[in-house]
């Protein structure tokens, strides 16, 4: 509870739960366990995520619905093309991040040091 009270990424904060309690009505629980709300006349949308707060958590059609870009919620019946990938969240700082063969950090450290030369104060 004092986490919820002082800290914003750690879940839910105190305001948000309270608001949610008061004029939240649930719509949704997507993949990943995140709540999806609406406030009484629709002119509000929130979400409340399952464990770390991360914007990439939520997949491109629950984003439309949450900016009211679509007006009714994705359903799990939606048409998905065969074309289409799953959602995955923001892979930055992880092994599956994505870099360039050309990237100086898939470079051995051999070739990347080639054409540096190390100052020394002797010469």
């Amino acid at each position: 509870m004092l986490k919820e009270i002082f800290t914003w990424w750690n879940g839910q904060t105190l305001g948000t739960r309270i608001s949610t309690y008061f004029n939240g009505q649930i719509v949704s629980i997507d993949e990943n366990q995140n709540k999806f709300y609406c406030n009484k006349n629709d002119s509000k949308r929130w979400v409340v995520y399952k464990g770390e707060i991360e914007a990439t958590k939520v997949s491109p059609e629950w984003n439309n619905w949450l900016r009211f870009t679509s007006l009714s919620p994705p359903l799990e019946s939606d048409i998905k093309y065969e074309w289409q990938i799953k959602h995955k969240q923001n892979q930055t700082g992880t092994k599956n991040a994505y870099s360039p063969n050309y990237s100086r950090f898939n470079q051995k450290k051999n070739d990347r040091d080639l054409d540096y030369e190390k100052w020394n104060p002797s010469k």
